[in-house]
């Protein structure tokens, strides 16, 4: 079985079609669907139409609840403005889908038990990174029962073995920060045990259209897609 791991989609629909083309049998996406891009409703209303199983994003819970997103501090101004935009172009259907995302989906696959979340195991704020000290993974992972930990949330694509555990995280779909500008995605291989990170080619002058014609900090918006970070 291929699964397609997709994450940080961020109102790029445009992204997001690029990354769903990529062949697979199963969807699971690691959260948020919303914020600094053009198309949030869209995105929302793809992921339910499709019924891809969905973990809860630290924006999908801003957007969906009207919390603090917990955004660092040199995005933060342009996650509070997005976020604005982001409340007149969705229903209250789409805030209500956001509001009840699960923490977490387990499953059990070719005898591998699969986690996936959006943060941490522990927290969808908290960042799990390649460079992250083994401690602090270990304080992270909190013993869960899991051959395979999916995440997201950080916009970096990596693929990390931990001990008895394969960490992966898919990158930012729509919203890539590691200076690489296309959209990124993972495909996890139960047979083998394996996964394969991708990069994709999409229309990005349409997604920066868009932004240009009804999004708060056009310019800004569109240089950090454009550049990746």
């Amino acid at each position: 079985m291929r699964i397609l791991l997709i994450s940080d989609i961020h109102g790029n629909k445009e992204a997001l079609d690029a990354a769903i083309s990529v062949p697979h049998d199963m969807v699971v996406c690691l959260g948020d669907l919303a914020d600094y891009g053009p198309s949030p409703s869209e995105c929302i209303d793809f992921i339910m139409g499709k019924n891809i199983e969905t973990v809860l994003g630290n924006h999908d819970a801003a957007v969906g609840s009207r919390i603090e997103c917990g955004c660092g501090y040199k995005y933060k101004h342009l996650s509070i403005a997005t976020r604005d935009y982001t409340w007149e172009m969705i229903s209250e259907k789409q805030m209500d889908f956001l509001r009840h995302l699960p923490f977490s989906i387990q499953k059990e696959v070719n005898g591998l038990k699969l986690y996936f979340t959006h943060g941490s195991p522990r927290s969808n704020y908290e960042y799990m990174r390649p460079e992250t000290p083994d401690d602090e993974l270990e304080e992270m992972i909190c013993g869960i029962d899991a051959d395979v930990l999916f995440i997201g949330h950080s916009h970096q694509p990596f693929v990390r073995k931990f001990k008895d555990m394969l960490i992966v995280n898919p990158g930012s779909v729509g919203q890539p920060r590691d200076e690489n500008c296309k959209a990124s995605c993972a495909v996890f291989y139960t047979a083998s045990g394996e996964a394969e990170l991708m990069r994709l080619d999409y229309d990005m002058e349409k997604t920066c259209r868009k932004i240009k014609e009804s999004m708060p900090h056009p310019e800004e918006l569109i240089t950090i897609l454009k550049r990746g970070y």
